[in-house]
């Protein structure tokens, strides 16, 4: 039995005890243990694939797109099943436990970065769904971090990166990601000279990627511009 498997069976065995602090201190636990990780280490593997898969499409590989195919789908597979997993823990556990501003907003930001996962490599309905739920979440997180933390506090200001890459990736709405990104980067810089040394420093890391992201987003658009203007030119 590895350390996720064991914790999930202490919280089982805290839960009949009716020891439901226990039950939710061991879950918290397996929300932490190495899945970010675990998860993120798929994600990169699952883009790789996908480019892989698009360049043997343009040569016509037919026997490593079949190779290829079946890896992919091995690690959707991986990745479903860890995404579910966590998700069951959040709407079973943590969610329901969570008394506090910042665990509210820190537990349903990461629901809606679970379901964001599903929906990426997800197709038809089911990316959809994972689109819909990924929304509801964020939605949840941003509600209660508006009235429950100040613009300034790290999981208040952690939010925004994530939603707004929602927008962008999932919704494929920049518009909606850049002032999404713009409107938390403003309000915290106006607090930025109340707050303690500590709190500066990862609250400055968040806004500084929140910059590079409305630089990157904002190039994005001007270069989709500059190319509908040529199309329209060679059309006219």
């Amino acid at each position: 039995m590895d350390d996720r498997e064991d914790l999930v069976y202490q919280a089982k065995l805290a839960e009949q005890a009716e020891r439901y602090n226990e039950m939710v201190e061991s879950m918290k636990k397996v929300a932490g243990t190495d899945v970010e990780l675990t998860v993120e280490v798929r994600r990169a593997k699952w883009r790789i694939i996908s480019s892989t898969e698009q360049k043997e499409e343009n040569k016509g590989g037919e026997d490593k797109l079949k190779m290829i195919r079946e890896y992919q789908q091995m690690v959707e597979t991986e990745l479903k099943l860890i995404c579910c997993d966590i998700l069951d823990v959040l709407d079973k556990h943590l969610i329901p436990a969570a008394n506090t501003g910042e665990s509210k907003v820190f537990y349903y930001k990461m629901k809606g970065d679970y379901h964001r996962y599903l929906a990426e490599f997800a197709t038809g309905n089911d990316r959809k769904e994972g689109a819909e739920n990924s929304l509801v979440a964020y939605k949840a997180a941003s509600d209660t971090a508006m009235t429950e933390l100040p613009p300034t506090h790290s999981i208040r200001l952690g939010l925004a990166p994530n939603f707004s890459i929602f927008y962008y990736e999932i919704l494929n709405s920049p518009d909606r990601a850049g002032r999404l990104a713009k409107a938390a980067f403003d309000v915290a810089i106006a607090e930025l000279d109340t707050l303690s040394e500590e709190s500066y420093k990862d609250s400055t890391l968040i806004m500084q990627l929140l910059r590079d992201n409305l630089t990157l987003w904002t190039s994005d658009m001007q270069g989709d511009g500059e190319e509908q203007n040529k199309e329209a030119l060679a059309a006219g």
